[in-house]
């Protein structure tokens, strides 16, 4: 269970460029363990039911299990998958509604969060909202004791090989710890709702991610799994010891609070959002929808 303890709610807070943001009350949802299908069953879940008014903002925050490679919804699964290296890790397989690269969800803190455009923590666009939304990570972070700082972008150049993974260099205000990636996050909007979700690794399993990445060679894979270490970590290694995820995510709602003025109330899916939740499941368990691109 997550601790509100000791949470102070200020009444209003400045935003950005002279926006307020008043106190208001978020929906904090801890749903644990899941098998992909449904843990993106349940972001799509929670979307929907918030662009119809029924649900207020929402802060979830999730685990996976069996280990599950997460493609972007853009990607081409057949170019970029070997799926004999994925059937013999063990690991599952799932789209994503959001874009972006393939992520790893192993030892990790999955957070989502469900808001409309016109909040004032999402409008002005996908680059402001990101950064809004990396502050209040980033400064739950440190209070772990964690020196993140937020990336300002991707830096010039090209590479030899760009691979289909999405911790190997840091995008738009992306969290970082010495400039290697700690926190990476994607973004979608549908009828005028954003759902953002993010991965906070604890500790970093290239072999298996760069395991399943086809390359043009071995010696490719070796380099770029090197690479991968180098430009990526884990909060595990930053700090030197072992944090329980509970203590991460009070860590971060705390910051929610203190940032944005949002007093959260933990609750449980809605019956709406349950009665989504078979159709969607299917949806993301079927392969035309793991193929579609």
């Amino acid at each position: 269970m997550i601790s509100l303890k000791n949470i102070n709610v200020m009444q209003s807070v400045q935003v950005h460029g002279g926006i307020f943001m008043p106190a208001e009350t978020w929906r904090l949802l801890d749903t644990g363990v899941s098998d992909p299908y449904t843990n993106m069953a349940i972001d799509e879940a929670i979307l929907l039911e918030h662009r119809e008014g029924k649900t207020p903002p929402t802060l979830r925050f999730y685990a996976w299990s069996p280990p599950t490679i997460s493609l972007g919804y853009f990607q081409q699964l057949e170019k970029e998958i070997d799926l004999e290296a994925v059937k013999e890790r063990g690991l599952g397989l799932v789209r994503r509604l959001t874009g972006g690269r393939a992520v790893l969800h192993d030892d990790e803190v999955t957070y989502s969060v469900v808001a409309r455009e016109d909040h004032p923590l999402m409008i002005g666009g996908i680059r402001p909202s990101y950064l809004r939304l990396a502050k209040a990570l980033a400064a739950g972070l440190r209070e772990l004791g964690a020196p993140v700082e937020i990336a300002s972008g991707r830096k010039g150049g090209r590479e030899e090989h760009t691979t289909a993974a999405c911790f190997d260099a840091p995008s738009w205000y992306e969290i970082t710890c010495g400039g290697r990636k700690l926190v990476g996050s994607a973004q979608t909007r549908k009828g005028g709702v954003v759902l953002q979700h993010g991965s906070i690794v604890l500790t970093l399993n290239g072999d298996d991610l760069f395991a399943v990445l086809k390359m043009p060679s071995e010696a490719v894979r070796q380099r770029l799994l090197a690479k991968f270490y180098h430009q990526a970590c884990g909060l595990e290694e930053v700090l030197g010891r072992r944090v329980e995820a509970g203590v991460i995510k009070e860590n971060i709602v705390r910051a929610f609070t203190r940032l944005y003025a949002v007093e959260f109330v933990p609750g449980g899916l809605t019956e709406g959002e349950k009665g989504r939740l078979k159709e969607l499941r299917a949806k993301y368990a079927a392969a035309d929808w793991l193929k579609r691109r």
